[in-house]
């Protein structure tokens, strides 16, 4: 193999005889140093000069002589043979050009004409040394059949050149005869020339080639003649380029030895990294457009990519499929006919049509969305109700300290003992914890630019250098633990993963955990509200426990409200119209683009898109936290103080004691018990002051979310649906 002509592509070498033989392909004849004399004779085609002096000029002859002379020398320069009286002087030049030159001794009359005639010998010998050099392997495909064009043209010309070589010998040719004769087909190769030496010195193939045709051909409108055989060119230098083209968008095959064709391929990318990586490129790049499209095919580039790409998902699937072919469908390049780009408009319906009916029948997509949309978007949330029950434990330690495998087996025992047993797909669930909190995930997938490029480059500007710091302080002041850093996962197979790709899985965990987290505060209010309940009417406690009441209620209704927003403003309806949308979809493509604008718009309504105000939903979050914890300590010791609990309704005292017990037990089992379970008066001074620091804390940062989102809302409006559910609450306290 030689060295490739071509980047990256090998091709065969060219046997030596071609080199060696010169005879072969009449470059004897272009070696031959012009030494100003002949020192031997050639036939003439006039038997009376057969033997004649070839020492002597020409001058020295009659003009009807020279005439005679001069047709015989015209005949053989337009083969590329160097004549008696016209001589081939080649420039120092490795690569100039070969110019015939007459002897000065000629009658003037025929020099004139003579001088007409010999720019058609000189551009023979640029279109046959032009043939000859691009015969080789290593100029390719295009290369080939141009030059396999242009040596049928020069046949047609060979045989002119005969015939008038016949006329001359019968006495019917005279140089004004040659001229005329010649002059018509002076334009066309001239016109041929040109297209051969940009060729040559630009050193072009392929698509270049072909555009180089079609520019020239439309460059030669006033010369019909000249244009059709440009045109004609194009046509056959192109069946070459067509025929690559025809396997690519009938059976996704690249038949491409010599790199000639504008797509290319990244054998490098594999699709298993569609569910590992979340930067994978495997669909946009595996398969890509080169530089050098040509000009006929410039429109419909993409469609030919994506033809040929959705034709190797179905041989990857094991799916054998095949265009349907017919003679009609053969590829063809002539002139004003584009009938070629109805047969790719029709392959790539066909392809598409079959790569969807296979995604969305046999595997079955939209059961697959559903699926995700019940356990990530927690459509369906009864599992995990019963799965934060059992798992309330082992998702209380430290990330490094939780048992991965145990949260497995009590997330499948939730799954199989709720409502998503009846999905076929649960199996596929399985759960993951991340090492860091939500927000830190999202500061650096920001950074990283994983999947997040999308990300509001004005709350960005806004949050500046503090923003960063800040999450990097909240992140080392709050204790993480499973509960913030737990995540669902899902098992997906190809083709299904060029749709629920590592990346698109991503978003759905960003989702899940700002859900998962939302849901578990919520809890806690709820239990929290539940332990006052239990202590209504208890006297002991003093006027505190009133405003304990209010604030529980005001976290309750923002974490109600929040939840509210997330799941039935943004994700529900944002769900059915991505359904609504995906029934009339007509490509594979068109089904992740809408699927990408799901979740892209998801994320952004449910402010992962929003740093500034997602840091205030968190913050507010984490107060929740503190105060519900604060409450689960102090309300254990309730049930041993009152002396005068006794004076209670006998029958409202045994709900509330029961309340009570209960609330009790459950907040014991979570939280270690006090070692003093006794009310103090000191006590109450304590609780007093405790609360009045939550109730400041909550009312200044529900102030400040407020604030925010009702200043983005006239950008964002959806963020004003949220301000409004949230209105009030910080003037409640």
């Amino acid at each position: 193999m030689s060295k490739s002509y071509i980047e990256g592509v090998s091709y065969p070498t060219t046997p030596d005889w071609d080199t060696e033989r010169p005879f072969l392909t009449g470059q004897i004849y272009l070696d031959i140093k012009v030494t100003g004399q002949r020192t031997g004779s050639k036939s003439s085609s006039i038997d009376t000069f057969k033997n004649g002096d070839v020492n002597r000029a020409i001058g020295i002859f009659t003009p009807s002589v020279q005439e005679l002379l001069v047709i015989d020398d015209l005949l053989f320069a337009m083969t590329g043979i160097e004549g008696m009286y016209i001589s081939m002087k080649r420039g120092r030049a490795k690569d100039s050009g070969i110019v015939f030159q007459v002897d000065a001794s000629m009658d003037l009359a025929l020099q004139e004409l003579a001088k007409r005639i010999l720019p058609l010998c000189e551009n023979y010998m640029v279109i046959h040394s032009f043939v000859e050099s691009r015969s080789h392997f290593k100029h390719g495909l295009v290369n080939h059949a141009f030059a396999a064009t242009l040596r049928t043209i020069l046949q047609d010309y060979h045989a002119m050149v005969a015939q008038l070589e016949h006329q001359f010998r019968l006495g019917r040719l005279s140089l004004q005869g040659l001229w005329f004769f010649c002059q018509p087909m002076m334009g066309a190769i001239q016109a041929l020339t040109t297209v051969v030496q940009k060729a040559s010195a630009q050193n072009l193939s392929g698509s270049a080639i072909l555009n180089l045709l079609q520019n020239q051909a439309a460059a030669m409108a006033g010369d019909n003649a000249a244009r059709s055989l440009l045109e004609k060119l194009s046509q056959y230098a192109s069946a070459a380029y067509l025929g690559i083209l025809e396997r690519w968008v009938y059976e996704g095959v690249i038949d491409d030895p010599y790199g000639e064709f504008f797509i290319a391929e990244d054998k490098t990318l594999q699709k298993e990294s569609l569910t590992e990586d979340c930067n994978a490129k495997y669909w946009q790049q595996r398969y890509s457009l080169k530089p050098g499209i040509p000009s006929f095919l410039l429109n419909s580039a993409e469609t030919i990519l994506t033809t040929g790409k959705y034709l190797n998902v179905l041989r990857e699937c094991g799916h054998s499929v095949q265009v349907p072919f017919s003679e009609n469908a053969k590829l063809t390049n002539s002139g004003s006919d584009r009938r070629y780009l109805e047969c790719i408009n029709i392959a790539y319906n066909f392809a598409s049509a079959e790569l969807l009916n296979l995604i969305t029948h046999k595997y079955d997509l939209m059961a697959r969305l559903r699926s995700m949309k019940h356990y990530f978007l927690l459509d369906q949330g009864d599992f995990l109700v019963h799965f934060m029950d059992t798992a309330r434990d082992e998702l209380a330690k430290k990330p490094a300290a939780i048992s991965v495998e145990k949260l497995q087996s009590l997330l499948d025992l939730a799954l199989r003992t709720s409502i998503a047993a009846t999905d076929p797909f649960h199996e596929d669930l399985t759960c993951c914890v991340e090492r860091t909190s939500l927000l830190v995930q999202l500061d650096t997938m920001k950074k990283m630019g994983n999947g997040m490029s999308d990300l509001n480059t004005e709350s960005e500007s806004l949050e500046g250098d503090k923003s960063n710091s800040d999450i990097s302080n909240q992140s080392d002041s709050i204790s993480i633990t499973g509960l913030e850093t737990f995540s669902l996962d899902y098992k997906v197979q190809w083709p299904l993963s060029l749709i629920l790709s590592k990346k698109v899985l991503t978003k759905y965990q960003l989702i899940f955990r700002l859900l998962f987290h939302c849901k578990h505060v919520q809890r806690e209010l709820c239990g929290t509200w539940q332990a006052h309940q239990g202590t209504r009417g208890v006297k002991s406690l003093g006027t505190t426990i009133s405003g304990s009441y209010v604030l529980c209620q005001n976290m309750l209704h923002f974490m109600q409200s929040l939840v509210h927003y997330l799941t039935f403003e943004v994700l529900e309806p944002n769900w059915h119209v991505m359904c609504d949308k995906l029934q009339n979809t007509e490509s594979i493509d068109e089904v992740m683009q809408q699927h990408d604008f799901f979740l892209s718009k998801c994320q952004k309504e449910c402010l992962l898109l929003w740093p500034e105000i997602l840091q205030k939903v968190e913050k507010l979050k984490s107060i929740c936290l503190q105060y519900a914890a604060a409450i689960h300590w102090l309300i254990p010791s309730v049930s041993v103080l009152d002396s005068d609990a006794s004076k209670i309704n006998s029958s409202e005292s045994v709900v509330r004691k029961e309340i009570l017990n209960k609330t009790t037990n459950r907040i014991r089992s979570r939280h270690r018990p006090l070692a003093n379970p006794v009310w103090r008066s000191s006590d109450e001074e304590t609780f007093k002051t405790t609360l009045e620091k939550f109730e400041e804390e909550f009312t200044e940062q529900m102030k400040g979310l407020i604030i925010a989102l009702s200043s983005r809302s006239q950008s964002e409006p959806y963020l004003a649906h949220l301000a409004q559910g949230l209105q009030g609450l910080g003037n409640n306290l």
